[in-house]
Formats: structure tokens, sequence, C-alpha cells
């Protein structure tokens, strides 16, 4: 099976210069938790998520009002083919503990996002569980703080 076969296609996007409210409105409009950041191309810079709003700016005591996406985003994007494979696919996601992955075409733009759940719904069972245990494994820095 391969990625094109189980990812959202043509996921919502923004770009760096889009104001948290709006990404924040976004988010609750298309009912996702994640938005690919992307240039006038359609090439990914980053990801930003309900996440990175609540704990790289709230938590923080800054003004969510007062930023854009490129002040709280994650990057660099970590991405995936739409004709990679899944196993692929799980294993970067795995390996970056990552519960998304954004996916490109041909030439690098992004065309689609791959979730933890997709692959729960669409993969098998023990790459499904293998999927959340690595992605859920605490990582040395949680650990140690």
């Amino acid at each position: 099976m391969h990625v094109q076969e189980i990812m959202t296609a043509d996921p919502t996007c923004c770009g760096p210069d889009t104001s948290l409210q709006e990404a924040a409105k976004m988010m609750a409009d298309e009912d996702c938790g994640c938005l690919p950041v992307v240039d006038q191309d359609m090439k990914p810079l980053g990801t930003i998520t309900d996440r990175d709003i609540t704990c790289r700016t709230v938590a923080e005591g800054k003004n969510p009002l007062d930023l854009t996406v490129a002040d709280c985003m994650t990057s660099p994007v970590i991405s995936v083919s739409s004709d990679s494979d899944i196993e692929e696919c799980c294993k970067l996601m795995e390996d970056n503990q990552l519960r998304r992955l954004l996916v490109v075409d041909e030439s690098g733009g992004c065309c689609g996002i791959v979730a933890q759940a997709d692959i729960a719904l669409k993969a098998s069972p023990q790459m499904s569980g293998d999927l959340v245990k690595e992605v859920s494994k605490e990582t040395a820095n949680a650990s140690a703080a």
C-alpha cells in the first residue's frame, strides 16, 4: 500500500505570515489540529499545530493575537513522497516521533498529510500498534526533566 492511498489529500495550508488567530480559526473550521506551512509554490516550510500555539505562546505568556505562524511553527519539515510505501512512512514517523507527516508530490509541493489515525484506520493492526508505541515513547529530554 502507498501513502497516496491513505493520506488526506489537499490539506488546508497556511503561510508563515498567517496570524496565529487565523491559523487557529482554520483548524477549527477544518476540524484538524495541524496545518502545513507552505511558501507561494506550495513547498513545505513547517507545520503549525494547536499544541504549538498552546505550548509556544500561551504557556509562555505571549499574546497569540500579536504573533504569526512563523513565530511558533515547527520546522524543518520531515516529509514523505506520495508514492512511498506505508512502511517507509511509518518508519519516518517512528524515528522522528511524529504523529503527522507531510506528503509531497514529485515537484516537492505539499499534496497531503498522513496522521496516526490514517495508519490506524487503513493499515494492519500490527503496523498501527508499532507506530503508536514508538511515537509515544518518552524522549531522553522528557525523562531528564
